[in-house]
């Protein structure tokens, strides 16, 4: 009964959601695009598939190692990908090309989850982190499609929003044949919203596992000679609506010492890199646009980082990296992906998503947590002034990496079994 008033309320929201499509396709067109597929229109006809969601980048390059490990055991099964987001698929395509199938993963109601699993035919349905959803989980436990939940984690305030709807969310967790969590807490949380704790394996995080691609470093070096090898640079990544002012405004303070520094500026979601360049343009900065190939020459202040499935390679290119989502209630983004690089790590204090993350490199002085822009600019200015514990808190951050890796055998282990 639950889950029927909750269809009801989901096929009454269905349009808001193609208009919320359209309202972001002003600034890309990509938003206009594949939309059968968000009705379960999937554009293959698979049969034993195995199936993977990832809903959003982070995610996505998180599964790609336990993707190719699936490629290599399996080749006999075609292996589709399914995200929520463009950046999502952009990341797909990247890391993955030709090996895998893509599609948008079909809004949650009846019609569409069904239309959607009769075209691919899923041996097997592998979600990412904490994906929950009621209708395309009961399709799957209806059709005998066992759901793998895995380097799942849930946090407090995801805790307690799931109790809200306990009946539903309890429905939904006995779809699920078996979650491999990234902490025990983690477990703890799904146990206590009615998760049997049998079905529950501690994995650690995958996203330890994460791979570097083989040129990335080389690749880097090349852009760190056209951005200039002779000034310090500093990345303010995955930034969110309220977030560049700020960073702006500590990169401000950081050219009174160091007039040739460089911010390189990656907003989070593409829509806004119009407005985060324009932003930039009227506080007075020279910028340089990414994606317009333009030469950074030293006068450049301020490089926008406004292309897709690069983030990695503009970490490696940067001397300190911020992470954004975490100067606001956003509750951060994937601090590893620069720790892996060995870069020095600074982060907002917002980060409920990440908190075991952040944890760990915090005991270890791996990570420098700022507040606003003032303190922002003290971070940055500490490292830029001092290589040495650069060096030191990069090493501390790489540490943290390689010490926790071996996720991705364990969360394996607890799928093969279901092949």
């Amino acid at each position: 009964m639950v889950r029927y008033f909750y269809t009801i309320l989901f096929y009454l929201a269905l349009p808001c959601f193609f208009l919320r499509l359209l309202w972001r396709s002003r600034h890309n067109a990509q938003y206009r695009q594949r939309w059968a597929e968000r009705l379960g229109f999937c554009p293959y006809r698979l049969q034993n598939t195995i199936w993977v969601h990832a809903v959003s980048v982070g995610e996505t390059l998180a599964a790609v190692p336990l993707i190719k490990a699936l490629l290599a055991r399996y080749p006999q099964y075609p292996l589709l990908v399914t995200t929520m987001t463009i950046t999502g698929a952009a990341r797909v395509h990247a890391a993955l090309g030709e090996q895998v199938k893509h599609a948008y993963i079909p809004y949650d109601t009846p019609g569409a989850v069904v239309r959607f699993l009769k075209r691919i035919q899923p041996s097997i349905a592998i979600i990412m982190e904490t994906e929950l959803w009621p209708n395309l989980f009961s399709a799957c436990q209806q059709r005998g499609i066992p759901i793998i939940l895995t380097n799942a984690r849930l946090s407090p305030k995801s805790q307690a929003g799931y109790q809200r709807i306990s009946t539903l969310t309890r429905q939904m967790l006995l779809a699920i044949r078996i979650i491999a969590a990234q902490s025990s807490a983690d477990a703890q949380r799904f146990i206590e919203l009615g998760m049997p704790k049998e079905r529950i394996a501690v994995t650690g995080n995958i996203k330890f596992d994460m791979e570097i691609p083989a040129d990335l470093l080389a690749r880097a070096d090349t852009l760190r000679v056209e951005l200039g090898q002779d000034r310090l640079v500093w990345i303010a990544a995955s930034t969110h609506e309220g977030e560049e002012a700020i960073i702006l405004a500590a990169h401000k303070q950081i050219r009174q010492n160091f007039p040739h520094a460089l911010l390189l500026l990656v907003p989070r979601h593409p829509e806004r890199f119009d407005t985060v360049a324009l932003l930039a343009q009227q506080q007075g900065y020279d910028i340089v646009r990414r994606s317009q190939a333009t030469p950074c020459a030293m006068r450049t202040a301020v490089y926008i980082g406004d292309t897709m499935g690069e983030l990695l390679l503009l970490y490696a290119a940067s001397d300190v990296a911020f992470v954004g989502g975490s100067l606001i209630a956003r509750g951060g983004h994937n601090l590893l992906e620069p720790a892996m690089l060995s870069k020095p790590v600074l982060s907002g204090p917002s980060l409920f998503n990440f908190s075991a993350i952040s944890d760990m490199l915090a005991v270890t002085n791996a990570l420098t947590k700022v507040h606003d822009a003032q303190t922002l600019a003290d971070a940055v200015q500490g490292l830029f002034q001092d290589p040495a514990l650069r060096q030191q808190q990069g090493t501390k951050a790489y540490a943290v990496v390689e010490a926790n890796r071996g996720a991705l055998a364990k969360q394996l282990a607890c799928i093969y079994p279901f092949f």
